[in-house]
């Protein structure tokens, strides 16, 4: 079965240098639209309709002192026998190493595809698609356990004068029912955080597809900061957490030029 839904979300920047970020704990989800179309031959009254995908809750301001969560950081949280929501949204800076291992995805999330588009002119900025299954076979013994947790973003200076941004996201689950699928996903300049997603997926029916378009509305950086991430590239980053359950089963990372044509 394949299922689609159409976000749309806001976030705060968290540049402490523009004074006129606002600082705000939530930011009410604006809109949610849901549709779902079946690719199986199965007798629908045996395979009743799955529970929509809940509206995606995006909060804003994600400095720990703004959402009262306690600071952390990654040396106690790999300490930790399972890490929570909370436990990210406590982190001051980008994570070293990752927080947990590819065999904790019990689910077999898979992300297949990832594009992100220009919401004003339609311009397509990046889109990648993971080669079907039997284009990736080969010795599994000769492969990076942490293939596919890490990519690498080349995009202008345009890209951080963009105000509203599409970011489709495509993947597959497993023979298991997912409940409670969330994403934090946290994006730094250095040690500074420029800003915070949290994304609620709802429930996922084993043996789906699924696919979303997350719409963000970006803020303004402040000139001095976007000056700094062009002149060095790849020095902003970003971690992105996947929870079923509030348990962190996935782990990825990527990083960010945007000294494209300079």
């Amino acid at each position: 079965m394949s299922y689609s839904c159409r976000e749309a979300a806001v976030c705060n920047s968290q540049d402490p240098s523009c004074t006129s970020a606002k600082k705000s704990s939530v930011a009410n989800n604006i809109s949610n639209r849901s549709s779902a179309d079946t690719e199986s031959s199965r007798d629908s009254q045996a395979n009743p309709s799955p529970k929509p995908l809940a509206a995606m809750k995006v909060k804003t301001g994600c400095n720990s002192s703004d959402v009262g969560v306690p600071v952390t950081t990654e040396e106690e949280l790999l300490r930790n026998p399972i890490i929570t929501p909370d436990d990210v949204l406590g982190l001051q800076k980008i994570t070293a190493n990752y927080l947990c291992t590819p065999e904790e995805n019990i689910h077999d999330i898979d992300f297949t595809r990832f594009r992100i588009r220009d919401m004003e002119t339609g311009t397509i900025l990046f889109e990648i698609t993971k080669p079907p299954v039997n284009e990736r076979a080969g010795d599994k013994r000769d492969l990076d356990p942490n293939a596919g947790r890490f990519v690498r973003y080349q995009f202008t200076p345009a890209f951080l004068q963009l105000r509203q941004v599409g970011a489709t996201v495509e993947f597959t689950v497993g023979d298991l029912p997912i409940n409670n699928f969330r994403m934090i996903e946290r994006h730094y300049f250095r040690e500074q955080l420029l800003k915070s997603f949290d994304f609620e997926f709802g429930f996922c029916i084993p043996s789906s597809k699924n696919t979303c378009e997350h719409i963000y509305e970006f803020p303004p950086l402040c000139e001095d900061t976007m000056r700094e991430m062009i002149l060095h590239p790849y020095e902003t980053q970003s971690d992105s957490f996947y929870f079923v359950d509030n348990k962190l089963v996935m782990h990825n990372k990527a990083d960010y030029s945007y000294s494209g044509g300079v």
